[in-house]
């Protein structure tokens, strides 16, 4: 059985994480195929660029000229009037066109060289870009007419049925297919979507079976619809394409209704694997944009095939492009508390670093898309216009792949973590392992991240090589691994202090009745929050130098900077040193630790913190006093080890000291067995014999030992049952009354030496009249 058991854990491990490899493909391919193909959409509609020579340049500059615009059509104008292409040109791309096309913006051969690296001229461009664009929205109502007349010429559907109806007849197919399909396997998903947990893992296996049966479902529509269209529309005219495109514009749309169906999971709470609040109200959302996206780079394709102008498709992407863009804004902004709430999700204490990240999501989603619409709204002026495109289009896929990623990634190690330590307990060691790896983990991913990013936009805004970008990221990597190395250890020496640090303590007065915990941290776990500080910067300034030193820094200076600032403080502040030097040799003998009750002489109390200079101490009555470690002359601990408490009972002169014995013996023995009490006692609780005899009682003590911190309510107990067991034992305690005796007078004599004790009435005050 146990063999078994370890398989099926090994399977579902192996089946989670083959999960959530699939996943993160499948998520990159979807959004690469749907920004990519509204990337090919803009670049395929780029608007000619005109150069404007002054007609003495020779004809290796203008060759040079001609090979930069590569693959865009290039306008060249002498003097203002056009001009054809120079035949030196290797092969040009270039068209002549009439000095009547689409206005477009010249580029001087003086900021040819520099046009890339300069901002002033991407934002000409987006200027540039957006008069053009609006200069061409009238155009869009041409598109009807083109649409009408190109479908005309079709070759498919001229006997039989029409290319219309063979469209409708295979988009039918597809999915009366599909959801056949759907029908028949929804009883054997339904069992395998079902999770067996509440952890992470079994959430992700059971998403990723829904997962599996909605990619299955929308891989055999489409491999239908491909089928069919082979068969009803052989020839290669517009229906087949247009079927083609609005096919894969369906499917990519589809996948993403999928990837949302299995990240927030809104029809089951227990299957979600991302806790994004009002997981519903951005489902919908995420439909809208689905269905909208991919019909409109489908339409802007075909328009683009057949258009017979670049305005009227440059007016379609201008308008579908700003209605995008302001769809989304509004859907960040209105999520922006949602997405605060996301981010902050993975820690049960965020820091206020943590906390403005999370604040400043929506409002960082909300810049990148307007920027990347700005680049995109340039693009089509510029002469690689379409690696501009490219590079918005795929910067959007990272910006949303790489933080699910990333979550996603956070939230399997957390729950592997978590699973492990309730296996084999929590430790130290293992709690920050545990917190270093993952930091490594995602480490890695945001660092794969800024590579991918960086490496787009590098040759575009810097101007520079794959060469030179290489030689950059050679370097970048070497400080980058030291930087990195050194996040992890910071990482690890913050999750492995805070193991060890005490857990505070209730805020309020201690209740005496309730036991309290007789836990008090061992020396390292007292030693070790002390150094927390001292070894996290020690780490963090080391790192710094580092880094420093391979970025060409002189550390030297710095160093030597810093030695002397050391001295400063040490002569100007001898106090503080005399505290520092005093605690150091404090924690070197163990004199106390937090948790503890220690009288310095002028205030006690329990020990709450300890810091590099001074310690904390909480009195019983509530309040907290900060004592230097200078000021402390000496120190007495009241909770090390053990703790003796001595008290007396006041026995009358009749009582039988023996049966007292017997009785407070019985009470001790009771105490040793009560399951409350019994495990805080380290010597029974046994009257030690007649400790006096007054006029009045016979004092008799009693003693007991126990753990410090257990005293005071062991010693409340012991008097209750004490006091129990000598009067049921019928053994009189001591009075404090006078007897008066009589002698030979008789009643007499008795009764006038009580009243002679009585004393003299007092007077009252006149009234007042």
């Amino acid at each position: 059985m146990d063999v078994a058991a370890a398989g099926r854990a090994s399977a579902r491990r192996l089946s989670a994480l083959s999960s959530a490899i699939l996943i993160c493909a499948l998520v990159s391919l979807v959004l690469l195929l749907g920004f990519g193909l509204a990337g090919t959409a803009r670049a395929e509609t780029q608007a000619p660029v005109v150069l404007n020579l002054r007609g003495d340049e020779t004809p290796e500059t203008i060759r040079r000229m001609v090979d930069a615009l590569s693959g865009r059509p290039v306008e060249i104008r002498v003097g203002g009037v056009p001009a054809a292409a120079p035949p030196p040109a290797p092969a040009p791309t270039a068209k002549t066109k009439p000095a009547a096309a689409a206005p477009a913006p010249a580029i001087s051969m003086a900021d040819e060289e520099g046009f890339q690296a300069e901002a002033s001229a991407l934002v000409d461009r987006f200027v540039d870009g957006v008069e053009y664009s609006g200069a061409s929205i009238p155009s869009v109502t041409e598109l009807p007419a083109d649409w009408e007349r190109s479908w005309q010429r079709n070759l498919n559907g001229r006997d039989g049925p029409t290319a219309g109806w063979r469209i409708v007849g295979i988009v039918c197919l597809a999915l009366a297919i599909a959801f056949a399909f759907r029908i028949a396997t929804a009883r054997w998903f339904a069992r395998k979507r079902r999770p067996l947990g509440p952890e992470f893992t079994p959430r992700l296996i059971a998403s990723s079976w829904g997962l599996l049966q909605d990619v299955a479902t929308i891989l055999l529509a489409l491999a239908v619809a491909r089928t069919a269209r082979n068969a009803w529309l052989p020839a290669d005219d517009l229906a087949m394409q247009a079927l083609t495109t609005a096919a894969n514009g369906a499917a990519i749309g589809a996948l993403y209704i999928a990837v949302g169906r299995f990240l927030i999971s809104p029809d089951a709470p227990e299957r979600r694997i991302m806790p994004l609040p009002r997981a519903e109200r951005h489902f919908r959302r995420l439909v809208v944009y689905s269905v909208l996206t991919p019909l409109i780079v489908t339409g802007i394709l075909l328009a683009n095939q057949v258009s017979s102008g670049p305005r009227p498709v440059t007016g379609l992407i201008a308008l579908t492009g700003l209605a995008i863009t302001l769809f989304k804004i509004w859907w960040f902004y209105d999520g922006r508390h949602d997405l605060a709430v996301l981010v902050l999700s993975g820690s049960p204490e965020p820091g206020p670093i943590r906390r403005l990240i999370a604040a400043g999501t929506a409002w960082f989603y909300i810049a990148t898309t307007v920027l990347l619409w700005m680049v995109s709204s340039a693009a089509a002026m510029m002469s690689n216009g379409g690696r501009w495109a490219e590079a918005s289009a795929l910067t959007q896929v990272a910006i949303v792949i790489i933080p699910i990623v990333a979550v996603g990634l956070a939230s399997w190690l957390r729950c592997r973590a978590a699973r492990r330590e309730a296996k084999h307990g929590v430790t130290p060691i293992l709690s920050a392992g545990s917190a270093a790896v993952r930091a490594a983990a995602l480490g890695v991913i945001w660092a794969a991240g800024f590579y991918i990013i960086a490496r787009l936009w590098a040759g575009l805004l810097l101007g520079v090589s794959s060469a030179q970008f290489a030689a950059v990221m050679r370097q970048t990597v070497g400080v980058a691994v030291f930087a990195f190395a050194g996040w992890v250890a910071l990482v690890f020496l913050h999750a492995f202090f805070d193991a060890y640090t005490p857990q505070r303590r209730v805020v309020g007065p201690a209740d005496e009745d309730v036991a309290h915990d007789e836990g008090v941290p061992s020396r390292l776990a007292t030693v070790l929050p002390v150094l927390r500080g001292v070894v996290l910067g020690a780490v963090l300034g080391l790192t710094i130098l580092v880094v420093l030193s391979r970025l060409g820094v002189d550390i030297g200076p710095l160093l030597a900077g810093f030695g002397i600032l050391g001295l400063a403080i040490s002569f100007g502040s001898q106090a503080l040193v005399r505290d520092i030097v005093s605690g150091v040799f404090f924690m070197l003998e163990d004199a106390f630790r937090v948790g503890e009750y220690v009288d310095t002489g002028r205030l006690k109390g329990t020990v709450e913190k300890i810091s590099l200079r001074s310690m904390q101490l909480r009195h019983q009555s509530g309040q907290i006093h900060t004592v230097p470690f200078g000021q402390v002359q000496s120190l007495t601990n009241a909770s090390r080890d053990w703790a003796t408490v001595k008290f007396n009972v006041r026995l009358d002169h009749s009582a039988d000291i023996e049966q007292a014995r017997k009785a407070i013996k019985k009470v001790g023995l009771a105490l040793l067995e009560d399951p409350e009490y019994g495990p805080h006692f380290i010597a029974p609780l046994k009257m030690q014999g007649v400790a006096d005899i007054t006029d009045q009682a016979i004092v008799v003590r009693l003693k007991f030992t126990g753990k410090p911190n257990q005293a005071s309510m062991l010693q409340r107990e012991a008097l209750k049952r004490v006091y129990r067991s000598l009067n049921e034992a019928h053994i009189p305690f001591a009075s404090n009354a006078v007897t008066v005796r009589g002698g030979e007078g008789g009643a007499q004599s008795s009764a006038a030496a009580a009243i002679a004790t009585v004393p003299p009435p007092t007077p009252l005050a006149p009234a007042a009249s």
